[in-house]
């Protein structure tokens, strides 16, 4: 049994600028699962505590969707275990050295040595937001 729940969707897109009057009312389904969730068994979701991927619109409350059968490459937004504690960060390596960037100024990069207990867990693939008064 089928239990996705399709979503209308307007093919119109909605102006960020002025505002413009509507070309048509035409509309189609959107299963968000086939459209945010490319491989369901290589993904898991993750909820955002902290600000230091706020210059990359990630914040305290966002909902992450993370695919691990993604390949890392420099630049992923990546959900690593560094010694025991998961963290959302930027990802480079370069000439043999791991370093985690944070995506808010006030914080440090993080340069992963041999010796931590390190691994990348999956690439962020979409960040969710709530505007709601009320996010739980």
């Amino acid at each position: 049994m089928n239990n996705r729940r399709y979503i209308t969707m307007s093919e119109n897109r909605i102006s960020a600028g002025f505002p413009s009057p509507a070309e048509s009312y035409a509309e189609c389904r959107l299963d968000l699962n086939e459209y945010l969730i490319p491989n369901p068994a290589s993904t898991f979701f993750v909820r955002v505590e902290g600000e230091s991927m706020s210059d990359y619109g990630i914040n305290t409350g966002d909902l992450l969707i993370v695919d691990k059968s993604l390949p890392v490459f420099n630049g992923s937004i990546v959900i690593a275990a560094l010694n025991g504690e998961f963290t959302v960060k930027s990802f480079y390596s370069r000439n043999g050295r791991i370093e985690l960037y944070p995506g808010n100024k006030s914080y440090s990069m993080i340069e992963v040595t041999a010796e931590d207990d390190f691994e990348v867990w999956g690439i962020v693939i979409h960040c969710i937001k709530s505007f709601s008064m009320c996010q739980k």
